[in-house]
């Protein structure tokens, strides 16, 4: 599925973590294609985009890309580096949640951990927004929304394969959308009954 960037031979260990990318089984609700990934950051990249729909609507938007430079790069404090986007709607009660943008963060922490994922340096931010309309406008809806930036170092070897970042991502993405993983939906926002 994912062709990554290519700069001569890949080197073993991205096309390791390339194919677990590409051999992942991801929930059937949650729509992923290839996406061209950045050139100017790393030798190799790959990088994938994802969709969760539910009865036609949509739940969440998400982007994962994952760098790799063999000669490591000091700020990753490693040679591969997990880059994440991940967008949803939630309901007005929550944006108005001081402890929203913490909530948001943790999500990603405890994916990562209860997926058995080894990883360092871990950086980020939640961004919440409330956009309230007025004057011709009036009638429309408010749009509150989450966004979660992040990145981390995941640590890839022989006993630690990708696998275990693609299921936190996935557990992410999910958490965004506000439907637990193999059950049915449960939107965060209704919206004049529906999501």
């Amino acid at each position: 599925m994912t062709t990554p960037q290519r700069i001569g031979t890949l080197p073993l260990p991205f096309a390791s973590a390339v194919h677990d990318l590409n051999c992942f089984d991801w929930d059937s609700r949650i729509e992923v294609s290839e996406l061209e990934p950045p050139c100017q950051i790393a030798p190799y990249a790959a990088a994938i985009d994802a969709e969760i729909t539910s009865q036609g609507e949509d739940l969440a938007t998400g982007r994962l890309i994952l760098l790799h430079d063999p000669q490591g790069n000091d700020l990753w404090q490693g040679d591969f580096r997990c880059v994440t986007f991940a967008q949803s709607e939630v309901s007005v009660e929550m944006i108005h949640d001081p402890f929203l943008a913490d909530v948001g963060w943790s999500w990603l922490m405890d994916a990562l951990k209860s997926s058995g994922a080894q990883f360092l340096a871990e950086s980020g931010t939640i961004t919440t927004t409330n956009s309230t309309p007025f004057g011709s406008k009036e009638s429309e809806e408010q749009l509150c929304e989450i966004e979660i930036r992040a990145s981390w170092t995941p640590v890839l070897d022989n006993s630690d394969p990708f696998t275990p970042h693609l299921k936190a991502w996935q557990a992410l993405l999910c958490q965004v959308a506000g439907i637990p993983l193999n059950e049915a939906a449960i939107p965060l926002v209704a919206r004049n009954g529906s999501r």
